[in-house]
């Protein structure tokens, strides 16, 4: 049985992928009003403190539109050209929107080797956390200008293979430890069979998991762009692999994001074969940690006997520099590791809240996010 919708709502860290048929009208001419549309329903979330990471497609299309081309370019020269022209189009779209809105926006191009490197990596994880922290939204985008594998995918599209920026959403969502991957499609989820050929066709509401019938029944839902529903769903595989429910929705429709995160049955949405599992064994194992909390005795009892969230109050001593949303490890005061955790708040607010009640938080901080410093759901213990 699948989990209920209702879980998405505790999401807090959120990557949302745009593809080309909702960025254009059909892969020609930029769909301005949806993008604004969706800019503000983003911008609503951001201001309720989650952090949101955008990538987005769309770059080729701008590009060939402003050098006047009549139709999306062939030759791979001339869509590395368009893609060039067409990013700082496609950042000064989202820079005047979410602007307009008081949000700041960065750019990052990367390609997916950027991610395949354990380093860069890395790095790329510290700014991205490091806006988030700021209050911008981080607009990513495959660096088509230099980057083959995904400009050729149009030639030649593997049922193993990404396009459109899907494979580098999913690859993002793992190495910042996202809760939800919602990408945003020109059909409104997966279906028994195409829409567009078959009048019988049932939208899927829920999958448990991705498996090779599945992308078979996929291949060629999408309308445009490289990606078609197959690298949905292959992307969704990868970042379920990871623990990290994944939304396919029609970018179309009306804040689809936040409706779709507070739990509306819109699209499909693919849960992780063991929800809990799969993302403690990522906390537990793969994630490099960034410090220490030291607990009460009491405190760590709690988290074993009561399955409870790591409380202010219990926190003795904060060490090294974190932010929130890294990996910590939890300690006792004789420096013995008892776990490992998602930090809701960086280490200077844990060492300022360190020992008081949660209702102090807002007192002491000047805001109040969470009333743990550490959510069970997000907690690995290594002796229980």
């Amino acid at each position: 049985m699948s989990p209920s919708r209702s879980l998405l709502s505790s999401a807090h860290r959120v990557v949302v992928k745009l593809g080309t048929g909702v960025v254009t009208h059909g892969g020609e001419g930029v769909a301005l009003g949806r993008l604004h549309t969706i800019v503000e329903d983003l911008a609503q979330l951001r201001r309720r403190g989650l952090d949101v990471v955008l990538v987005s497609s769309g770059s080729v299309s701008m590009g060939a539109q402003a050098l006047g081309l009549d139709e999306r370019p062939r030759s791979l020269g001339v869509r590395q050209a368009c893609a060039a022209v067409g990013q700082g189009q496609l950042l000064s779209l989202y820079s005047q929107a979410f602007g307009q809105l008081g949000i700041t926006v960065a750019q990052v191009l990367l390609t997916q080797d950027d991610l395949g490197d354990r380093d860069r990596a890395l790095c790329l994880r510290t700014t991205l956390l490091r806006l988030l922290e700021l209050g911008a939204v981080p607009v990513l985008n495959e660096n088509d200008s230099v980057s083959v594998r995904e400009l050729i995918e149009h030639r030649k599209e593997t049922l193993e293979g990404f396009g459109d920026n899907d494979g580098l959403s999913a690859m993002l969502a793992v190495a910042i430890d996202a809760d939800a991957l919602v990408l945003l499609t020109d059909v409104d989820g997966l279906h028994t069979a195409n829409p567009a050929h078959d009048p019988d066709a049932r939208r899927i509401e829920a999958l448990q998991g991705i498996d090779d019938a599945t992308l078979q029944r996929a291949r060629g839902t999408s309308a445009t762009g490289t990606g078609g529903m197959a690298s949905k769903l292959t992307a969704a595989a990868l970042a379920t692999d990871a623990g990290i429910p994944t939304l396919i929705v029609d970018g179309k429709a009306d804040a689809v994001v936040s409706r779709a995160l507070g739990g509306a049955p819109l699209g499909t949405v693919v849960w992780p074969r063991d929800l809990k599992s799969a993302r403690r064994r990522h906390i537990a194992v793969t994630a490099a940690h960034r410090g220490a909390l030291v607990a009460n005795a009491g405190a760590l009892e709690a988290l074993r006997a009561k399955k409870a969230s790591l409380l202010p109050v219990g926190i003795v001593e904060v060490s090294g520099q974190f932010s929130r949303g890294d990996v910590v490890e939890l300690r006792d005061a004789s420096g013995r590791v008892h776990g490992r955790g998602l930090v809701n708040y960086d280490a200077d607010a844990c060492r300022a809240i360190a020992g008081r009640q949660s209702s102090d938080i807002a007192t002491v901080l000047g805001y109040r996010g969470y009333d743990a410093v550490i959510t069970r759901d997000n907690l690995a213990l290594t002796d229980v």
